[in-house]
């Protein structure tokens, strides 16, 4: 089918912002040397000879399927589209190792662009996951020629991520490290272990040591894998040329963030929209109700991102017009989950709320009145039988997101909270926190806590959560045994509808999203000893155990 018909098609049926679709011209495989000699194989998409901005997009998964698309998509707007392989991957040479390379890479690359004859010396840039990871190694270095950015469910840096709560977050390292190799084995052998369910990633993230679960899931040692279980430590000198937040208020470019209330790396993108503001920028910010890698994301990223390549790359409509609305645009836009929720504009993020505490009281009962003398509720965390992860923030789409709770809330290693039925509705945009005073018999110890919805019918789904792990020193203890464990959790919109009620989940893991604790103190990637131990948790007025409710609008509530 002809580049143009093709690209027509795709944004009929993706309601993109219209443009009179152009030729595109396709050429693949040019082998783009960088200054150490490896060749970067790389695709160009061309509106034809003439000089006009390029989009650059630099991928380790390969430059066909949605991409081919978007090349397509981009090169019938008026732009040039370069779509590359990093290092070690989709045939271009060298050897892939995770954030290493990409900003040598990127600056090469952006010299090898300026040699070019169509090159107009404006570009953009796009980039899903991973290859906005390699944008923001590039930002900085590419000057005043980087006239936009597209950042997707993305961020500046990988390392908090990776050991959000000082915790491994295994499942999406491992699903990762699984995924990456996977584009070496041949295609059938692909297709069967993945109608097979996947069991051998499966095994892996059930497996001790960790230092062997890369060998249990793909039978090789995959050598980041490896690194990233030994530094963990977060003043590790190996992370420090691997994380670019320290360049991104240098960045001069519009940038446009689209990202989902249940991505990896909401929290870090976050970061990254709140040193673009505090630098004077103006970011746009749009979070939806999705998971990393969910179809409505692709079709949102399509068409913010399209849309703000044109405003910024000056592409004209198919009118003669620039495109309308996105100038003008709020400056953040997001999805308020729950019934009577919806789109927002909002001037800023985060947005003015009052935080306000709901309190852990005695027989599983939360409310927002302060907490009376009690005794502490306790649980046993079993690590050879931990506690598991329900939906949430995973790479997976199909199994992320929110999900009915009540399984896990049966178990008797984890707490939970209730509220009465809320007699108006309760309205959360931002920062959820939780301040968990804790006392157990082993030192090394998770606290997990989850906020849930749940229903008129009984069903608890999932909101935010987060997880804090624990090792003697970190936080103070009390003089009782009692430690005061502040848990982050992941931020949110969401409308607690009348009639529901909240719920705070209180546990000791949620694996395999996050590593079990072994409860030992021994090193991450070696561990095999699993100690099992009680936990107490602590509402009383010396110790009142709370979860913090960015609330924007709130009637009397049930206490």
């Amino acid at each position: 089918m002809p580049g143009r018909l093709v690209a027509r098609l795709a944004a009929a049926a993706l309601r993109l912002p219209a443009v009179r679709p152009g030729p595109v011209r396709t050429t693949r495989d040019i082998p783009v040397r960088v200054r150490d000699g490896v060749v970067l194989r790389t695709d160009h998409y061309a509106p034809g000879d003439r000089p006009a901005p390029t989009v650059l997009i630099r991928t380790p998964y390969g430059r066909g399927g949605p991409l081919r698309l978007l090349g397509r998509l981009l090169a019938a707007r008026g732009r040039h589209a370069v779509i590359q392989s990093c290092r070690g991957t989709g045939g271009s040479g060298g050897t892939f190792a995770p954030l290493v390379h990409e900003r040598d890479d990127g600056v090469d690359t952006l010299d090898w662009l300026r040699r070019q004859p169509w090159w107009s010396g404006a570009l953009g840039m796009f980039g899903v996951s991973y290859q906005g990871f390699a944008q923001w190694a590039l930002a900085a270095d590419a000057g005043d020629e980087l006239r936009a950015m597209v950042a997707v469910v993305t961020a500046s840096s990988t390392r908090d991520s990776t050991y959000a709560g000082e915790s491994f977050a295994l499942d999406t390292v491992l699903t990762w490290a699984e995924l990456l190799h996977a584009q070496t084995v041949p295609r059938l052998a692909r297709q069967w272990e993945l109608k097979r369910g996947q069991p051998r990633l499966a095994a892996a993230l059930d497996h001790l040591p960790l230092a062997e679960a890369d060998r249990v899931a793909t039978g090789v040692t995959i050598p980041f894998f490896q690194e990233w279980l030994r530094h963990h430590d977060p003043d590790a000198a190996y992370w420090r040329s691997r994380v670019f937040a320290d360049r991104v208020a240098r960045v001069r470019a519009p940038v446009v963030m689209v990202t989902g209330w249940h991505d990896i790396f909401l929290p870090a993108q976050l970061d990254d929209h709140a040193t673009l503001r505090a630098a004077g920028a103006r970011p746009r910010l749009v979070i939806g109700p999705w998971t990393h890698g969910s179809p409505g994301l692709f079709v949102a990223a399509l068409r913010e991102g399209l849309a703000w390549l044109d405003e910024h790359l000056d592409v004209s409509s198919a009118d003669g017009r620039r495109p309308s609305g996105f100038s003008r645009a709020a400056p953040v836009r997001l999805h308020v989950g729950g019934p009577g929720g919806g789109w927002r504009d909002l001037p800023d993020w985060p947005p003015a709320v009052t935080d306000t505490p709901w309190h852990l009281h005695p027989g599983g009962e939360l409310a927002s009145r302060p907490p009376t003398p009690s005794a502490p509720d306790e649980f046993r965390y079993d690590p050879a039988d931990p506690t598991p992860s329900l939906g949430g923030p995973l790479l997976v789409a199909k199994r992320a997101g929110p999900v009915d709770n009540r399984p896990v809330e049966a178990r008797p290693d984890v707490l939970t909270y209730t509220s009465a039925p809320l007699t108006e509705p309760v309205e959360v945009i931002g920062g959820v926190r939780a301040e968990i005073h804790v006392r157990s018999d082993l030192a090394y110890l998770d606290v997990y806590v989850r906020l849930c919805d749940v229903d008129r019918r009984g069903r608890s789904r999932n909101v935010c959560d987060g997880l804090v792990r624990v090792a003697p020193g970190r936080f103070p203890d009390d003089g009782s045994g009692a430690l005061r464990v502040p848990v982050p959790l992941w931020p949110t919109a969401y409308r607690f509808a009348a009639g529901h009620r909240l719920r705070v989940q209180v546990t000791g893991g949620a694996h395999p999203r996050w590593a079990r604790n072994p409860g030992s103190g021994e090193p991450l990637g070696t561990a095999v000893t699993l100690r099992a131990g009680w936990r107490q948790v602590l509402h009383d007025p010396e110790h009142p155990s709370a979860l913090w409710l960015p609330i924007v609008h709130t009637a009397p509530l049930s206490t």
